[in-house]
C-alpha cells in the first residue's frame, strides 16, 4: 500500500488534503486519507476517524444506518481540530454493495444486520484495519484520539505501532428507520455508545 496522489479539496467543513493509497496507481478504488488544513504532525495525539465506505449512508443519506451522520460529525471535528479522516473502501462491513443490498432485503424480512450477513454466508464484520495503520504511519502519526464506537477498531490499533490515547464516541440519535440496527450494533456487536 503506497501513497499514489494528493490534492487540496475544499469541503463544506473546511480545506482538506485528500491522499489516495493503493498498491498501484491504476487502482480505481483507492483508500483515502483526508488531512485537515490545521493538521500539525508535531502536535500529537491527532484526532482520527477510521471510516469504512457506506455508499447508501455517506452519499445518498440513507436512514437505515448512522454512517453518513457519523461521517459528517467526523469531518466537522477533523476540520476544527486539525484531524484526519481515513476512508477505507470496504463497503457493507466488507461484503460489498451488492451483498449489502441483499442483506437489506433480509432485514426487511425481519433479520437483524448480523443475522442477514451470516445468512448470506459472510462474517458479521469482515473489515480489516491494517491499511488504516499503514496510512497513519505514512502520515507520521504515533498517537491518536480515535473517533469510534467500534471496539474492533480499538483492538486492531492496540496491536499496532499507533497508540490510542483516547476514544471519543460518535453518538447519533436513533431514528425509527435505524433503531433496530443501532440496537444490534450495541447489544450483539458490542459497539460503545
Amino acid at each position: 500500500m503506497r501513497r499514489q496522489a494528493s490534492a487540496k479539496i475544499p469541503t463544506r467543513w473546511g480545506m482538506f488534503e485528500m491522499i489516495s493509497y493503493a498498491d498501484n496507481a491504476d487502482n480505481p478504488m483507492p483508500h483515502l486519507a483526508l488531512v485537515a488544513e490545521k493538521f500539525d504532525v508535531n502536535k500529537q495525539p491527532t484526532l482520527v476517524r477510521i471510516h469504512s465506505e457506506c455508499m447508501t449512508g455517506d452519499l445518498f443519506g440513507s436512514k437505515r444506518c448512522d454512517c453518513g451522520e457519523q461521517l459528517d460529525i467526523a469531518m466537522q471535528q477533523a476540520a476544527e481540530r486539525g484531524g484526519i479522516l481515513i476512508y477505507l473502501r470496504q463497503e457493507g462491513r466488507g461484503i460489498g454493495l451488492t451483498n449489502k443490498l441483499k442483506a437489506y432485503q433480509l432485514q426487511d424480512q425481519g433479520f437483524d444486520t448480523v443475522e442477514a450477513n451470516t445468512h448470506l454466508g459472510f462474517q458479521v464484520d469482515a473489515r480489516q484495519y491494517a491499511i488504516a495503520v499503514q496510512i497513519l504511519e505514512d502520515l507520521g502519526i504515533r498517537q491518536i484520539e480515535l473517533l469510534t464506537n467500534n471496539p474492533d477498531k480499538i483492538d486492531a490499533l492496540d496491536h499496532s505501532p499507533v497508540e490510542v490515547v483516547k476514544r471519543i464516541p460518535i453518538v447519533v440519535p436513533a431514528k425509527k428507520e435505524n433503531a433496530l440496527y443501532l440496537h444490534t450494533k450495541k447489544t450483539v456487536m458490542g459497539h460503545l455508545f
